[in-house]
């Protein structure tokens, strides 16, 4: 038996199979017919889900590789771009080399668009996609994590809380990872820490880099760690479109000292954080780090260094900023008008102040936060100034 059965995205032999069996599960049809027929769905949705399903065996017949898969796959992601972006940017590609695997280490604010736009970067430049680790907790029905692995996703095994059993699954997914970047030449899209940066502080957890390390004992950090090709890669977006949703998740925890997801709550962010206005979005691809220090503390610093300066800061987070309670005496920040044109500022103010207003004044501290602090570490770092 393969040892990384449980956990691997799916292969080339395996997609037919997958795919007519998706295409036959009612829940996965029912949400489709409730995505794209919401009137309908509810009195005709009997009659919607075999059609769906006829439509979707017609559209992807013939695809019998996770590639072609792909190719398929981004005429969906191109039509989401244009519905829910301005545009998307993509900076530092050319730091990527042909045939070469790399772990490539990101921000985390959007469950699916975070991996969807790195792939989406990566397929454009004709470079192999990487795998992209996604926690159990997202993959509940088995609808979805059928999707996820065929779109070459790998399970982070997060549920388990058993000290014995969780030491073992991270041994297995440390194999994993390095099986997949030094013998697969296969690259590995992971977030620098564990969840989405609700607050906007994206900070590298020293956890995930030694989790790395525990498959590879034998060799000393620095090299094990040398031969993954850590790479950080910012991820920008104007605006979020979960970002009232992680306010009251904020205020709630920081007021009650805990916070239970409702039921769906995950499936609500996702179709939300696809579908919702995301104003404009940038991809930095940082430099490959090669010579990685033994301390796992120094690699965090250097990942956090990459991803923070090299984060696009747009018109809503300066104005976020200045009206922070916790703005940093210590920077020199500019003011708007040095950065951005008029018409830029007013567009800006206008969404900023549309949210502001959607936003009940409790939660509104937390809002702010979100967007004020990815400025406030940007300028201490460019300062010389410790996080």
């Amino acid at each position: 038996m393969d040892e990384f059965e449980t956990i691997r995205p799916y292969a080339d032999a395996e997609v037919p199979t997958v795919m007519a069996r998706l295409f036959a599960d009612r829940e996965f049809l029912d949400i489709l017919a409730r995505f794209r027929f919401p009137r309908l769905a509810g009195t005709f949705g009997w009659l919607l889900k075999p059609l769906i399903a006829q439509r979707l065996r017609s559209e992807f017949a013939g695809i019998h590789s996770v590639d072609t898969l792909q190719a398929r796959i981004e005429m969906y992601l191109d039509r989401t771009i244009e519905r829910a972006t301005d545009g998307i940017t993509y900076s530092g590609l050319d730091r990527l080399q042909q045939g070469c695997a790399y772990l490539l280490m990101a921000n985390h604010r959007d469950i699916v668009m975070d991996p969807a736009f790195v792939n989406y970067a990566v397929f454009q430049a004709k470079l192999r996609t990487p795998r992209i680790a996604i926690g159990d907790n997202l993959l509940q029905r088995p609808f979805v994590s059928d999707l996820m692995r065929l779109n070459k996703s790998f399970i982070v095994r997060r549920s388990i809380t058993a000290r014995r059993e969780k030491l073992a699954a991270y041994q297995q997914l440390s194999a994993y990872i390095n099986h997949s970047i030094r013998n697969d030449g296969e690259s590995i899209w992971i977030a620098q820490a564990e969840g989405r940066a609700k607050d906007g502080d994206d900070r590298t957890d020293t956890a995930i880099l030694k989790m790395l390390h525990m498959s590879r004992k034998d060799e000393p950090f620095a090299d094990a760690l040398s031969a993954l090709r850590p790479t950080p890669v910012s991820i920008s977006y104007e605006y979020d479109p979960c970002d009232q949703a992680k306010a009251r998740e904020l205020y709630i925890r920081d007021t009650t000292g805990s916070y239970t997801k409702a039921p769906g709550e995950d499936d609500a962010s996702i179709a939300l954080g696809i579908t919702g206005y995301k104003g404009r979005v940038h991809i930095n691809f940082g430099t490959p780090i090669t010579q990685v220090p033994e301390d796992p503390k120094q690699l965090a610093a250097e990942i956090d260094r990459q991803i923070l300066c090299d984060y696009r800061l747009f018109p809503v987070h300066y104005l976020a900023y200045a009206m922070w309670d916790q703005r940093d005496p210590e920077l020199a920040i500019p003011g708007l008008s040095e950065l951005f044109d008029k018409e830029e500022i007013a567009r800006a103010e206008g969404e900023w102040s549309r949210r502001l207003g959607a936003c009940p004044s409790e939660y509104r501290p937390y809002l702010i936060k979100q967007y004020a602090t990815p400025v406030r570490n940007q300028y201490r770092l460019k300062a010389g100034l410790p996080l």
